[in-house]
């Protein structure tokens, strides 16, 4: 109305960087149909999954069903069909009333269904815009390190950013931890259970980097240090860990809509300083140590959450305990770590297609309990302790060339036991 261009550019880059947030909005449900099929058809879209793309399109013609469920077909031109999982095909989009009223809409169903028979070598012949992978721009990122033992537990949080090279400080805990496990999840960065310097704690506070402040959610139903945390499926797992007595083997998984944390499987070992890391939608546990028979591990494990069962998979060729593990390109990467006294350099990476770990280049430094996160196609590791000090150095690992490179910048702080995680860097 007011020619200003800049602002409505920023407007649309904000909604397709932020859509799954913007969807939510009333504003989008009294969008118009045009302005609709613009957004949804747009590659730069910031999603998890297709899916957001389609529950988004059923919410916007439910709003005025009598008067929108004509234009069903041209809307689900645009949703990229053929890139949902199977199961939500056939369980979601098939019994939509929508989709089955439309007989344009079947269409795109069965292309979408075709695409998922093919062998994989014979898909890229399909092409489509249905069949494009979506390519968001990268939002800025900082990598978060919460807590952790310097040489006690602290509350100091600091951030790194990547454009910028350098640290600052964030709002701190509400109470000192270390040994906590760390995700980002849903916006916001979650510290769950750790140490607070006299005992182990079912504790879990939320980080609002908008706001720049903690918040305390549901307690953990057990106390839980040296734990590995992880995203899965939408829910917060908590892996194992030292209750302060005795390691665990005992699982639990967080519902942030619920606020609530249930047990699932627990694992076939007892598993402190224990690290994880999804992949291909497995949750896997590596190393750590089994206080039962006193010894660091090199088994792994894997959790599927559909069938709720813990399996084993091919051990590591060394013992890891407190190691940092990090997932970059689809492979497991196992870092450091030690076995009783030695502490290591060495570095692992797995493979879920051919279910082997094989040795790459080494860290600079020997380090365990570090942090690991993976930006922008290269593996990062921070701090940890070498055996006799707490490190403030960071370095990462570049795949493509196999070598490590320290980060000029060091923390503030040389901490081991600190959660670290990546998140979008707040507008």
């Amino acid at each position: 109305m007011h020619a200003c261009t800049d602002l409505l550019n920023k407007a649309n880059t904000y909604a397709e960087q932020h859509f799954a947030d913007v969807v939510l909005s009333e504003e989008f449900l009294n969008l118009g149909i045009e302005q609709v099929c613009s957004l949804i058809s747009s590659d730069k879209l910031t999603i998890s999954s297709e899916e957001k793309v389609f529950e988004a399109v059923i919410a916007w013609v439910n709003h005025d069903k009598d008067v929108r469920q004509e234009f069903m077909a041209r809307l689900m031109e645009h949703v990229r069909l053929p890139l949902l999982p199977r199961e939500y095909l056939v369980q979601r989009v098939e019994e939509e009333a929508l989709v089955k009223n439309s007989s344009a809409c079947k269409d795109y169903l069965i292309e979408a269904m075709k695409y998922h028979l093919l062998p994989t070598e014979q898909r890229i012949l399909m092409k489509s815009v249905r069949t494009r992978l979506r390519t968001p721009m990268n939002l800025p990122k900082l990598m978060v390190v919460v807590g952790g033992q310097a040489p006690k537990a602290i509350r100091s949080v600091e951030c790194y950013d990547f454009k910028e090279e350098r640290w600052h400080q964030v709002a701190e805990l509400p109470s000192r931890r270390c040994r906590a496990g760390m995700v980002y999840m849903a916006g916001l960065v979650f510290a769950v259970g750790g140490f607070n310097g006299s005992l182990r704690v079912r504790t879990v506070d939320s980080y609002d980097p908008v706001k720049d402040q903690w918040t305390s959610v549901a307690n953990m139903r057990d106390r839980r240090s040296t734990l590995g945390a992880a995203v899965l499926n939408g829910l917060l797992y908590a892996v194992g860990g030292f209750d302060g007595s005795t390691g665990l083997s005992s699982v639990e998984a967080y519902n942030i809509k619920s606020n609530e944390w249930f047990h699932v499987a627990p694992m076939n070992t007892r598993r402190s300083s224990v690290g994880v890391g999804v992949v291909g939608g497995l949750l896997y546990a590596v190393g750590g140590y089994d206080g039962a028979s006193r010894q660091c591990l090199s088994t792994v494990e894997c959790y599927n959450a559909t069938t709720n069962e813990w399996t084993y998979i091919a051990e590591m060729s060394t013992r890891r305990s407190g190691a940092g593990v990090g997932v970059l390109n689809n492979l497991l990467y196992a870092v450091g770590g030690h076995d009783g006294p030695l502490v290591r350099k060495s570095v692992e990476v797995y493979d879920p297609t051919t279910n082997t770990w094989r040795q790459v280049a080494d860290m600079n430094m020997c380090r365990r309990n570090a942090g690991v996160c993976s930006v922008n196609g290269l593996l990062y590791v921070v701090g940890g302790d070498d055996g006799s000090c707490n490190l403030a150095s960071v370095e990462y690992y570049n795949p493509t060339t196999d070598k490590w490179t320290v980060v000029s910048s060091c923390m503030s702080t040389g901490r081991s036991y600190a959660g670290v995680t990546v998140i979008d860097k707040p507008l």
